[in-house]
């Protein structure tokens, strides 16, 4: 890119030179040799096909689940949120190692342990997460460690469409009153990979937020 100084004033293409103006300056570049038709068949554009694929994928995932959660995502405080929330999309998608490069998906890699353990470590903003309050979700049933001082806890079930990016939701707020463990319904049996999301709270304020 080049400024350049003329009485007249050019903006368009000629020849191989794209002239516009930027920012009050005159400006002339090279004319982009990118071709669609050839982005879409060439060999040569294989893997950046492929990762565009990818990449596609993993920010329709994080959208349709930042959605579904958006009353209490938006209380993390975080503007930049989607932006590492798409990267560990991508971090997940990466753990699909059944599927050919190009068509890994989120769904594959939260198959894996690994997958998991990365959605539950993601911390939304300023929120803590639910995890440093020791808590742990097995068999439909809520167990609580001792250093949780919260009073009321919110489980959203999620289940998500992964190729139509659609995601149903299931709703309920327990009051904890000390107990160690609740029980609660998951109304997704059908689900092969049920994703919990909780928000736990004090005296009506989100201390804790993430996935369990």
């Amino acid at each position: 890119m080049a400024t350049y100084e003329s009485l007249i004033k050019i903006k368009g293409t000629v020849g191989g030179l794209v002239f516009y103006e930027l920012n009050g300056k005159n400006v002339v570049r090279k004319k982009s040799g990118f071709n669609k038709t050839a982005f879409k068949k060439s060999p040569a554009y294989e893997k950046v096909r492929q990762n565009s694929s990818e990449f596609g994928h993993c920010s329709k995932t994080g959208k349709v689940i930042r959605t579904a959660l958006d009353a209490y995502i938006r209380q993390a405080g975080d503007p930049l949120l989607y932006q590492q929330f798409a990267k560990v999309m991508t971090e997940i998608k990466n753990l699909d190692l059944i599927s050919e490069r190009g068509k890994r998906t989120v769904k594959k890699g939260l198959e894996t342990e690994q997958g998991k353990a990365l959605l539950k470590a993601f911390t939304f903003g300023t929120k803590a997460n639910p995890g440093s309050e020791m808590i742990m979700i097995k068999n439909n049933t809520i167990h609580f460690g001792q250093n949780c001082s919260a009073k009321e806890a919110v489980i959203v079930t999620l289940k998500i469409d992964f190729e139509r990016y659609t995601a149903e939701t299931i709703e309920k707020s327990i009051a904890i009153n000390n107990r160690d463990e609740i029980n609660f319904e998951n109304h997704f049996l059908e689900t092969e990979i049920p994703i919990y999301f909780m928000v736990l709270k004090k005296n009506g304020d989100i201390t804790h937020m993430g996935f369990v």
